[in-house]
């Protein structure tokens, strides 16, 4: 038999467990929730299909019939990219953002930002290594923050009205708000 897993294993999948079962409300399930969580903090180059299912660690197939759903239940919508006529982009419609205002992990956001400064520091951080560790070791894209990306240059595109940061990888520039969300192509610093 199988030891038991260590006190942290155990409370972080009992964890995921209470808060994947209050997944089933505002007639959504787990991965259309993911779903639109990803897409509320993706920016503007990882709105797409690919990323999403890239995201979520998905079948295309399976990602495809999450958006026809979420689209059904109108809280998604396609567009095309400006300037890539066949890339396809995802965005949440008004009634998602509402639903997303009500989002389940909600709760568990403001308990984790009651919790003190040192403790909410310690665990964020344990749990980001923890994260990186196992993105590495499976090969999977990071999805951070452009802000945290080794492509990110804060000011290198100051004199642009187009935002004042840079992303060396696309050649963009960036607004604050673009930096402060996440991107298929982060890569994180060496």
């Amino acid at each position: 038999m199988a030891s038991d897993p260590p006190p942290l294993l155990a409370d972080l999948e009992r964890l995921a467990r209470l808060m994947r079962a209050g997944e089933h409300g505002e007639g959504l399930n787990p991965a259309q929730w993911q779903a639109l969580r990803y897409l509320a903090r993706a920016n503007r180059f990882s709105n797409s299909p690919g990323a999403l299912a890239r995201y979520l660690g998905a079948t295309k197939g399976t990602v495809s019939q999450t958006v026809r759903a979420l689209e059904r239940k109108g809280l998604l919508r396609r567009g095309q990219r400006p300037g890539e006529g066949r890339s396809i982009v995802l965005m949440l419609t008004p009634k998602a953002e509402e639903i997303l205002r009500r989002d389940p992990w909600a709760r568990l956001e403001h308990a984790a930002g009651e919790l003190g400064g040192k403790t909410r520091r310690r665990l964020s951080k344990g749990l980001g290594q923890l994260l990186q560790e196992e993105i590495e070791r499976s090969g999977l894209p990071s999805f951070g923050l452009c802000a945290t990306c080794r492509f990110f240059r804060e000011n290198g595109k100051s004199a642009d009205p187009a935002g004042p940061h840079h992303c060396m990888f696309l050649d963009d520039a960036l607004t604050p708000a673009d930096a402060a969300r996440v991107c298929a192509e982060h890569q994180a610093p060496a």
